[in-house]
């Protein structure tokens, strides 16, 4: 929840879009898992009309996808991660400059 509030309504400033890439069993993807069970909803409500897009596919290695103006991206894995780290990896392209 404090990572939740640290970022608050802050992701719409630097980012037009966040995916979540995960496998919906592996052990690899279960940080990003817990993530989304703890903070999804609070995320979502801070800023309800920025897209927070979840992607599941059976064996996909978990990744956090950010994408900035003019249609730059970056990407972080999330592989063997817990949901601090997850959340640690978000703050870090909330408060990147593209």
């Amino acid at each position: 929840a404090a990572v939740a509030r640290s970022i608050g309504s802050n992701l719409a400033r630097n980012l037009k879009e966040i995916r979540l890439h995960l496998c919906q069993t592996s052990a690899g993807s279960q940080g990003v898992r817990d993530f989304i069970e703890q903070h999804y909803v609070t995320l979502k409500k801070a800023n309800p009309e920025f897209p927070i897009l979840i992607r599941e596919c059976s064996g996909v290695q978990p990744k956090l996808w950010a994408r900035y103006e003019f249609g730059k991206e970056k990407s972080v894995a999330l592989d063997n991660m817990n949901a601090a780290q997850v959340a640690k990896a978000l703050e870090s392209v909330v408060n990147a400059k593209p």
